[in-house]
Parts: C-alpha cells; sequence; structure tokens
C-alpha cells in the first residue's frame, strides 16, 4: 500500500466521521428544523478557522452499533470568532442520541483542560439524550470529568453553554455551572427528570416544553439567561456577547473606538424620571440615554423584571450595568432579583468589567412569602457580591434609596468607589410615608385633621431628612449632578478608574450566603 493510498484511507476515515450516524438521521435533524453539530460550527465560527481535535475517539465498549460511535457523539476543537480564539464542542444528536459515555465526557474534557490552558473562552452547543446507559457507571463519570473543570475553570475563562435540544438528568448541571446559558424555543429543553417519570412519581402530568422549555427557564426558574426563537440567533448572542469579554482573567474587555461628541449632554434624562417617586417609569429609558448608542446587550431579560442586568459600552468602554426597575414591583429588590444581580456582579468582577448601578430603589420586598423563602440569605448576596468586587464601581442614585436596600446596592459604605446623586434622590432609612407614620404619630392621631397633618409632615420629613445633600453632607455621596450630566460623569468616571488596583486580605475563598 503506497502513501497515497494510506492519505486516501485518512480522508475516507474523516469523512466518515464527519456523516456522524449517516445521512438519515441528519435528515431526521433537519426535518425537526435543527443544524447538525458541524453546521453549528460553522455558523458560529469564523469562516475556514475550525480544527478538529481527536475525531477518531471511540468507546471501549463495543457492546451495541459500532457504526453509531463515529465522532463518539460530540465534535471538539477550536477556531476563532469576531477574530478572538475560541474553544469549543458541539454534540452530534445523530450518534447515540449524543448521550454522553466515558470517552463523550473524556473528549469534552481535554479540550477543556486546552481552553484553559491557553486562557481562551470555551464554548458547549449541547443536543443530548442525558447519560449513556449502555455504558453504566462509567458515563457519570464522564459527567463528573466535566463538572470538575467547570467548576475549577470558574472566574477563569468565560465559559457558554448553548441549549439546542434535549439537556435531560446530569446533562444539565454542565450549563448550569457555565456563566451564560442561551437557550431556543420550541427545540430546547433542560430538566433533571422528565414528564413520564414525574407522571409516575407524583402524577403530575405536563409537557416536556412546560417542564422545561426555554420560556420556563428564561421567566421562572432564572437558569437561563438569553432566549432565541431560532438556532442562528442564539448561536448570533454568543458572537455579540463575547464582544464585551475579555478572553480570560488576566486581561481587560476590548476598548472599542468612540468619538467623543461636543456635548454630551443628554436633557431626556431629566424628563424620562418623574419626580413624583411613586409614578413608575421604564429604566431602560434611562440605559438608551447614558450608554453608547445601540450597545446595551441585556441579560436575563425574562426573570426577575424588577431588576435590569447587562452588558453596554459607555465611550467604547465595555461596563456592566444593574439598574432597578421602577415598572415592576416598584423596583424593590426580591429573591430572584437579588440571585439575578448578584450573580452578574460576580462575573463582571471575574473579567475585569465595571459595575455601573443605576439606583431607584423603594427596599427588600416585604411579605410572609419573601421571608420564608429566604430574602434575607439572598438579598445578602447582594451585599456580598458588591463588597467583594474590586473593579471599578460607580452608583447614580436617580431616586429612591431606602433602607438596607440603598446600602446592598453599592454604597459607599461597601466599597463604591463614586456615587452620584440627581438633586430630586430621597436617601434614608425609610420613605416618607412610613417614617412620617412612626415620628409623628403621636400629632398626627391627636390633629382635628388627620390626613392634612400626615401628609405636612410627610412633605416636612422629605425635605429634611431625605434630601441628597444630607449625604452628600457626610460623605456617602460624591457630589450631587445634573441628570443631563449623568453621561459625561460617567464618561469621566471611567476613564478616572481605568487603572483601579484594589486588594483583598489572603484567603482559600469566602464563604457567599447561599
Amino acid at each position: 500500500m503506497s502513501i497515497i493510498d494510506k492519505i486516501n484511507e485518512l480522508y475516507d476515515k474523516r469523512h466518515q466521521v464527519e456523516l456522524g450516524g449517516g445521512e438519515e438521521r441528519i435528515d431526521k435533524q433537519h426535518i425537526k428544523g435543527k443544524m447538525t453539530a458541524r453546521e453549528r460550527i460553522d455558523y458560529l465560527l469564523d469562516k475556514e478557522t475550525f480544527v478538529e481535535l481527536n475525531p477518531f475517539m471511540k468507546s471501549r465498549s463495543f457492546s451495541y452499533d459500532e457504526d453509531m460511535y463515529n465522532g463518539e457523539g460530540v465534535v471538539t476543537g477550536f477556531g476563532k470568532i469576531n477574530g478572538e480564539k475560541v474553544y469549543l464542542f458541539a454534540q452530534d444528536f445523530t450518534v447515540y442520541g449524543g448521550t454522553l459515555g466515558e470517552v463523550h465526557g473524556l473528549k469534552i474534557a481535554k479540550v477543556m483542560d486546552l481552553a484553559a490552558k491557553n486562557k481562551v473562552p470555551f464554548i458547549g452547543l449541547n443536543d443530548s439524550g442525558g447519560a449513556r446507559i449502555q455504558e453504566g457507571v462509567s458515563s457519570l463519570d464522564g459527567y463528573g470529568q466535566v463538572f470538575y473543570r467547570n467548576v475549577i475553570y470558574s472566574g477563569v475563562i468565560p465559559q457558554i453553554s448553548v441549549i439546542m435540544g434535549p439537556s435531560a438528568g446530569g446533562a444539565v448541571y454542565s450549563p448550569a455551572l457555565t456563566d451564560f446559558v442561551v437557550m431556543v424555543e420550541k427545540s430546547s429543553q433542560m430538566f433533571i427528570t422528565g414528564p413520564k417519570v414525574i407522571e409516575a412519581v407524583t402524577g403530575e402530568n405536563i409537557s416536556v416544553e412546560e417542564l422545561g422549555g426555554a420560556h420556563v427557564h428564561n421567566s421562572k426558574s432564572g437558569s437561563a439567561h438569553m432566549q432565541a426563537k431560532t438556532e442562528e440567533e442564539a448561536l448570533d448572542m454568543v458572537k455579540e456577547l463575547l464582544n464585551y469579554l475579555p478572553s480570560n482573567y488576566t486581561e481587560f474587555p476590548t476598548t472599542y473606538a468612540y468619538e467623543m461628541m461636543i456635548n454630551e449632554e443628554r436633557p431626556a434624562l431629566a424628563d424620562i424620571v418623574p419626580f413624583d417617586s411613586i409614578r413608575p417609569y421604564d429604566v431602560k429609558k434611562v440605559i438608551k440615554e447614558v450608554v453608547d448608542e445601540s450597545s446595551f446587550f441585556e441579560i436575563h431579560a425574562g426573570f426577575a423584571k424588577n431588576i435590569v442586568v447587562g452588558f453596554a459600552r459607555i465611550g467604547g468602554r465595555s461596563i456592566g450595568l444593574v439598574c432597578n426597575q421602577p415598572k415592576y414591583m416598584a423596583g424593590g429588590l426580591d429573591i430572584d432579583s437579588s440571585d439575578k444581580a448578584s450573580r452578574f456582579i460576580r462575573f463582571c468582577d471575574c473579567f475585569n468589567i465595571p459595575v455601573i448601578t443605576l439606583e431607584d430603589v423603594t427596599g427588600f420586598l416585604p411579605g410572609i412569602k419573601q421571608e420564608y423563602g429566604g430574602i434575607i440569605r439572598h438579598g445578602a448576596k447582594i451585599l456580598y457580591a458588591y463588597s467583594e468586587a474590586t473593579v471599578p464601581k460607580i452608583t447614580v442614585i436617580m431616586r429612591k434609596a431606602y433602607g438596607g436596600a440603598y446600602v446592598a446596592l453599592n454604597s459607599k459604605s461597601i466599597g463604591a468607589d463614586l456615587v452620584y446623586a440627581w438633586p430630586n434622590a430621597e436617601i434614608a432609612v425609610m420613605g416618607p410615608e412610613g417614617a412620617a407614620n412612626i415620628i409623628y404619630q403621636k400629632e398626627i392621631s391627636m390633629s382635628e385633621h388627620p390626613s392634612q397633618t400626615r401628609r405636612e409632615k410627610i412633605d416636612m420629613f422629605r425635605k429634611k431628612f431625605t434630601n441628597p445633600y444630607i449625604a452628600a453632607g457626610l460623605g456617602m455621596v460624591d457630589t450631587v449632578i445634573d441628570p443631563r450630566e449623568t453621561r459625561i460623569k460617567l464618561l469621566q468616571s471611567l476613564e478616572m478608574l481605568e487603572n483601579k488596583q484594589e486588594e483583598r486580605p489572603k484567603k482559600k475563598h469566602g464563604n457567599i450566603s447561599l
């Protein structure tokens, strides 16, 4: 046999691997409206940059149809997105349903190790029926190999999961351990136990989509961060997300060229936020005025809507935003919004992304359900996340900042670098209405006109105790600013803080309230 014959044999073997489970199964994937693993990689990566690794790895078990082993149900390798290096895997549902066995898990673990050694982002395209039952406990070990690396590489490199089909049982925990999870409507699901098991055990009847579809995890459980209508849209989200992130924890996000305008004032900011502190408004309109045009990329948009988080740019610099949303629950903090904000803050801190907080908060949400659900424990996460973070931290108090929520949302006392307040800001232990009822209870009850007296006392309390100049006089606010100058102040502040360095006491790790 000549060298040409050997080369031809190589190409034949490569072609066989690239066919995965064969033409028939590929057709079935397409009929479902889904791309194959390799088609997804081709769409995600820059053209002709993909380099495949370990295509010929196979399971040591030969107890079932050998034709189904091609690629071991997962394609792994590296390439580029927007010109930047990434490592990735894509599970191949045409090969034994993308189930994870020993070698399948080993292939993913090997490429994860390479991503960490080279300090570049890692992306998982998930489409799997779960553990490969035929391989027994070794398939569970395969999962463990992946989970372990998700954890030890957390905060070292960004990790992104895209759910593009079923993700059942142990398969859900790897995505849950990564930084961001993207799901595709109607074609992707995540659940620990499927509908049939649930019905057998509890008697509850529920569909796959109702149990673990994209909408459920983006709006109810918070287990997913983004929701796409199509696979292409999901992969486009990954491309856009990476534009805001550095490759690893030692680097900083790319600063894009930005040409300063002659006047960076935003007059609309004086009108967007109503002067009446109980009137709602959409904080996203404030965000639009503050950040570079069309640069806001929201995370967790459908979950805990009383707080808005996401990435944006100000003067070309990548930043993370944490903003109260008065359209929902008056912008108060509850269990879910506490979890949402704290996890986002910690991600930004991991990867050197400054955090800007736009504050308008009534406090932590009262109620028996919240107390029994552990609002104390969950609310403590925000305090922990802000206090722990060493990236530049800037707060703008737009209107209300009451009680423990004021402290928790990046106040000076827990490490804010700069705190600005608008002239209509109200900073106090509680709102004027509640405070007046307590402080002036006797005078109000003894008055001939209790309602009128109560209103007078509320107005007096607001003027005397909640105005921002009291906090500014104590150094809790750095300065009171014209709302129209908010963007200018943030541009100046980010430039001033770009070389910030701050150390924390040496320790193994802290113990965040979970």
